[in-house]
């Protein structure tokens, strides 16, 4: 590729990224229904012209904005899971971390929802009934994957891996439902959660072998 090539190639992914993430503050600001590429276009300062040269169309922008969104959350969220020592430690920051996204990236997430709950294909099914693999889903793929290391390590207990995952990640989306975050910041809803997962999974109390004969 020569240096034209790809500085043009620079200049395509960048006027890529403003679009979408005007895309995300038009869902964060007006919701998905509202969200045409006019109203996008407006908030990113280029014509709807210069939308369809980088996207199909409006479908298209947003299929690309939901697969940006769902990969920097991952990437927040692993990149901090990393630091566990072991799987009860790495279970407490994916919980923590994933609470810590919703809170320092408020409009991400609401846009990500918006995408999930008013999306349909063109078959008029639901994105929210779509990807029900958890080998498709970063996060709960991750999650499933700690919490059935922890059951061979001896960690965990013994409990469905797959209702145990959805119920953390239930539990976490929920911090997103209307008043809870008016009511509770992030780190104390976490702190409940982590302490509500210690008692539902660890096969010791607190995590600490030693205990179990106190």
């Amino acid at each position: 590729m020569s240096s034209r090539d790809e500085e043009q190639s620079f200049i395509s992914d960048a006027r890529r990224t403003q679009i979408i993430e005007a895309t995300i503050a038009t869902l964060n600001e007006i919701g998905f229904v509202r969200a045409s590429l006019a109203q996008i276009a407006k908030r990113a300062g280029i014509s709807t012209a210069l939308i369809s040269y980088h996207f199909g169309d409006r479908m298209d922008l947003i299929n690309r904005t939901i697969q940006t969104l769902i990969e920097d959350n991952a990437s927040f969220v692993l990149e901090r899971v990393k630091a566990g020592r072991n799987c009860r430690e790495r279970v407490h920051l994916f919980i923590t971390s994933s609470l810590e996204y919703q809170e320092t990236y408020p409009e991400r997430f609401v846009a990500l929802v918006e995408i999930v709950f008013n999306a349909r294909t063109p078959d008029n099914t639901p994105y929210y009934k779509l990807n029900d693999d958890a080998d498709t889903e970063p996060l709960l793929l991750e999650l499933r994957t700690i919490l059935r290391d922890g059951q061979v390590s001896g960690e965990f207990g013994e409990f469905d891996l797959m209702i145990m995952a959805n119920t953390i990640q239930g539990a976490i989306g929920e911090y997103a439902a209307p008043g809870v975050a008016s009511r509770m910041d992030a780190a104390s809803y976490g702190a409940e959660l982590v302490k509500i997962f210690d008692r539902a999974v660890c096969r010791y109390p607190c995590g600490n072998p030693e205990a179990a004969g106190r």
